[in-house]
């Protein structure tokens, strides 16, 4: 089919946020998993977001007048986050993916970002394929945890919301456990009250700009990411994102009640530092 593609504008938000609901929808619907979404609502209120923002680049696929896909490119990091990626159920199995792909990695490339990353869901062997074929490598499995909130805290530890004055400290944190800090995310966390810090013998040792499914956290080891998951008053979205080789974390979140929805895979491309400390990635990577 003839396409062609064009930079994303927040006039889109509804009908690219019908498409990115219908797809991943229909595709957790055929392996029995929860949708990402709950509604088309939720979608295009995320898109239009995410097309509102000056730090993501945006591109749509357009067929005769019609967006039949959308891509996203979050540019506020050393390294570059991709999506959420979708194409209009009709249109699927053809080309129109990879090319979205393949544009916002070219964008990427002209940035000249040491890296760029994304997850997806394990279960889709299609767009793990895709992603595999354009040079991504598979980094961590993940789950994505959900339940109630377990309201409990850690002896030693202390929780509270997160303020500009720790900026620095957090910054610093992330910066020796992934190679690069991410404080933007966290300047908007604070600016919109979702971020936290935890405190450990009088310092700042672990924060997460959101306990759920658009948030990261870092922590110096994994009291420290208890202590902000047992501080949480809810698990946004489908839930937060834990991973699975952190065994020990793992196994103590299933102990507290807190169940898998999905497994979930993080993919990399260009610069990928192991981290040297706790961490929860964002569903932005």
């Amino acid at each position: 089919m003839h396409f062609n593609l064009r930079t994303g504008r927040p006039s889109d938000a509804e009908a690219a946020g019908m498409i990115c609901y219908e797809a991943f929808k229909t595709i957790s619907g055929q392996h029995n998993f929860p949708p990402d979404f709950p509604s088309s609502e939720a979608a295009s209120g995320l898109l239009s977001s995410l097309l509102s923002r000056p730090d993501v680049y945006s591109v749509v696929a357009e067929s005769e007048e019609r967006i039949v896909g959308s891509n996203f490119l979050l540019e506020d990091a050393v390294i570059a986050g991709v999506g959420p990626i979708t194409v209009a159920l009709d249109v699927q199995n053809s080309t129109i993916g990879r090319c979205l792909m393949e544009n916002v990695l070219d964008r990427a490339r002209q940035k000249r970002f040491a890296g760029v990353r994304l997850v997806q869901a394990a279960y889709h062997s299609r767009s793990l394929s895709l992603y595999t074929k354009l040079g991504f490598d598979v980094r961590e499995p993940l789950a994505t945890m959900q339940g109630p909130p377990l309201r409990l805290i850690v002896p030693g530890y202390t929780v509270r919301s997160a303020r500009d004055g720790d900026m620095d400290a957090c910054n610093s944190l992330c910066q020796n456990i992934h190679g690069h800090d991410r404080g933007q995310e966290l300047y908007h966390a604070i600016q919109e009250g979702t971020g936290i810090v935890v405190e450990y013998a009088g310092r700042i040792t672990g924060y997460a700009t959101l306990i759920g499914f658009f948030g990261h956290a870092v922590g110096e080891n994994n009291e420290d990411l208890k202590a902000l998951i047992g501080a949480a008053d809810a698990f946004a979205g489908p839930g937060f994102l834990l991973p699975t080789r952190n065994g020990e974390l793992f196994r103590w979140c299933l102990q507290h009640g807190l169940r898998v929805v999905q497994p979930m895979t993080l993919m990399s491309l260009g610069l990928y530092n192991q981290p040297s400390g706790a961490f929860l990635p964002s569903i932005l990577f």
